[in-house]
């Protein structure tokens, strides 16, 4: 099979925002593997220095990977500096430490995605932007969930529990993150209309993102929630009783994908594998190792059913990774319980 026409050329300059991120790291892998550069937004550079030191220390030497510092990604012209000279932005980054004030959160994210977005407008040798969105900016992703997301499907019900009256107890982080990814997305699609950059723009939502982690802090997202229930810590499960995984190596395929796919645009690609649910996490771990004592089977909750079209994800997962559908939850759970040893 002949490799895909790319929309930039090999050895071109990627942003990718966030870069110690769970899923920006595997964006990173990916567009090295594809023969691209990467510069790396990161809010402290001594603390990020595992990034050059140690995961892409080869590829840094090599002069492929570098890092810029953003410490606050929702002041004014924040990117200005990263995105001089780069050819394509992954906006990964967000502010994801679930603090329940809305008026710590939603502010910054939104004006985070609009400054780079103007920012990218202004520097001519910008030619593709995809932006990381979250299957929460369509659905609230609760048992019993269904219907199907469409373009114009939004999660308006977490947005209005996010602003509501304090006080802001804890229980509240999650539906803050997501009303935040609402108006995050909400934003750029406005920009996209009205401001009718010369970039292509692209979003990939995923859902419940699980596999490898390649740095221990990625165990504070939803990978680390596997290997605390392998270890019989039953706290994260109870946040998301059902949900719908991907598997985060497709989560960066599809990235790459948004960027490099010519016929790809101004898509709203949901990366969304299939319902599961913590008792399906269990059976699999009994069958890793049987011996290993894990907890008993949970009360079965109902499930999520709500569908989006995987035409788009699916076709360029074939066409960029050579992959026919999405990686199984159990190669995810595995890869996820590997790297957490």
């Amino acid at each position: 099979m002949a490799e895909p026409t790319a929309a930039i050329p090999k050895g071109s300059l990627v942003l990718i925002t966030g870069l110690t991120g769970y899923i920006a790291t595997h964006v990173a892998q990916e567009f090295l593997r594809q023969g691209y550069k990467v510069r790396g937004t990161v809010r402290d550079i001594s603390k990020a220095s595992w990034l050059t030191n140690d995961l892409f220390s080869a590829e840094h030497a090599a002069g492929n990977v570098e890092l810029i510092q953003v410490p606050d990604l929702g002041a004014p012209n924040a990117f200005d500096d990263a995105i001089k000279g780069v050819a394509a932005i992954a906006h990964v980054a967000t502010v994801s430490n679930l603090d329940p004030d809305p008026n710590k959160v939603i502010p910054q994210t939104v004006s985070g995605i609009v400054s780079l977005l103007r920012a990218a407008a202004a520097e001519p040798s910008v030619k593709r932007v995809v932006f990381t969105s979250s299957a929460g900016s369509a659905i609230m992703p609760i048992p019993g969930a269904s219907g199907h997301v469409g373009r114009d499907t939004w999660n308006d019900a977490a947005v209005q529990a996010a602003w509501a009256p304090p006080p802001y107890d804890a229980s509240r982080g999650m539906v803050t993150y997501m009303a935040s990814k609402v108006e995050a997305e909400k934003a750029v699609w406005k920009f996209i209309q009205e401001e009718k950059p010369s970039f292509v723009t692209n979003v990939v939502s995923p859902f419940t993102t699980l596999g490898a982690m390649l740095h221990p802090s990625h165990a504070r997202g939803t990978a680390g929630w596997v290997s605390a229930l392998w270890k019989g810590d039953t706290t994260f499960a109870g946040l998301m009783p059902s949900s719908i995984y991907v598997n985060v190596k497709d989560v960066a395929v599809l990235h790459v994908a948004a960027v490099l796919d010519e016929d790809t645009k101004e898509e709203r690609i949901q990366a969304w594998a299939t319902p599961f649910n913590w008792n399906d996490v269990l059976a699999i771990f009994r069958r890793i190792d049987p011996t290993h004592k894990v907890v008993d089977d949970f009360l079965v909750p109902a499930a999520i059913s709500t569908t989006a079209d995987d035409r788009v994800p699916l076709k360029l997962l074939k066409k960029w990774a050579k992959q026919d559908g999405w990686k199984s939850l159990e190669d995810s759970i595995r890869e996820t319980l590997s790297s957490s040893s």
